[in-house]
């Protein structure tokens, strides 16, 4: 199945097979929910070495699904990807999304640093390549961090099919914000808080949304009288935003703008869309929801996974890609009511493609 899978991704994404494609991933999907009835059994070893083949089986497949890969590598040969938007790079305009060829970066200064070298390339397939590299190792290095060495964890991520096409075979950079949440996690466990720190800043530096988390995070360590970080998350920030500002200035800050951008806009398979009411009802609940989970925080149990799971029903701009903020964070917590609704928004959200 992984093999025919890989071969698909190929075949669809350039002659159009689409349907055959999603009944391949449907299927996939399928022996996935099955598996995981018996992963428990299953050795941690072997589960992680299966996670590892799903998750590296896409990368031989060119870009699916999005070219979002492609409008990184734009932004990462621009001069300032702040302030310049794709259409201005002759060699990457042709390749970059639609949507962003004429906006500037949403994307944090973390994640704008770090793609810098992938500029030095004049090749598409090179710069997909390294991005869709990037994005399964880091799949792949969350999926150990949250599972703790608990297969049913580490199959609950590794195992997905939905993950392995949209990072493996789509290069987004959701996966390394969400791998460096889990090392903050892990960091966090073993009682290195400074270094947890670091990981936190990084994390929102790369994308915005792990800011969600910190409340809870630190009513539960008040909770548990645990120490926070905040000396190595004010450094790795002033550190971060100073270099961003000596190379853009202060136009780093346009990245929020894209964001307002993107509150304004929906997708089809958002909630506030297909359900056709107001936006601001969903903004509502979520609100009334995540004070509840503060609460819950406050008691000492910070439910990460269920928070993302409860903010993705609410957006009104809604991809399937954003599935793993709460699947992942559901494996970490071993909550339950996180990890049925992160497989239902998956199994929602699976036959939708944005280009």
């Amino acid at each position: 199945m992984l093999a025919l899978l890989g071969v698909l991704d190929a075949v669809a994404w350039t002659s159009g097979v689409h349907g055959a494609f999603l009944a391949l991933l449907v299927a996939a999907f399928i022996v996935y929910l099955l598996a995981l009835t018996r992963a428990r059994r299953v050795p941690f070893a072997l589960v992680f070495v299966l996670a590892c083949a799903i998750q590296l089986s896409t990368l031989a497949a060119p870009l699916v699904a999005s070219t979002d890969a492609w409008t990184y590598w734009s932004y990462a040969r621009l001069h300032d990807p702040y302030r310049d938007t794709p259409s201005q790079d002759v060699v990457s305009a042709p390749h970059a999304g639609a949507a962003y060829l004429h906006s500037t970066s949403a994307y944090g200064p973390a994640f704008a640093l770090v793609s810098e070298p992938v500029a030095v390339t004049r090749s598409a397939n090179a710069a997909a390549w390294t991005f869709k590299v990037v994005a399964a190792l880091a799949v792949l290095a969350a999926t150990w961090l949250v599972a703790r060495r608990r297969s049913f964890a580490a199959a609950l991520v590794g195992w997905n099919p939905v993950v392995a096409v949209h990072f493996g075979g789509g290069g987004h950079n959701d996966a390394l914000m969400v791998a460096l949440v889990a090392v903050a996690l892990a960091l966090g466990a073993r009682g290195r808080v400074q270094a947890a720190g670091v990981a936190w800043s990084l994390a929102v530096l790369v994308k915005w949304v792990p800011l969600l988390l910190l409340p809870l995070r630190a009513l539960e360590a008040r909770a548990e009288g645990r120490r926070v970080g905040h000396v190595g998350f004010a450094v790795t920030t002033i550190a971060t935003l100073g270099l961003a500002t000596a190379l853009w200035r202060l136009h780093w800050l346009h990245a929020l703008v894209p964001l307002s951008r993107d509150a304004r806009r929906a997708t089809s398979y958002a909630l506030p869309a297909r359900t056709h009411l107001s936006p601001w009802l969903f903004a509502a609940a979520f609100a009334l929801a995540y004070l509840g989970l503060l609460r819950t925080a406050a008691r000492g149990r910070a439910r990460l996974g269920l928070s993302f799971a409860l903010l993705l029903l609410a957006l009104p701009y809604l991809i399937v890609w954003y599935v793993l903020w709460p699947l992942a964070l559901a494996a970490h917590d071993d909550d339950r009511a996180a990890v049925l609704l992160s497989l239902a928004l998956c199994a929602y959200l699976l036959p939708q493609t944005i280009v």
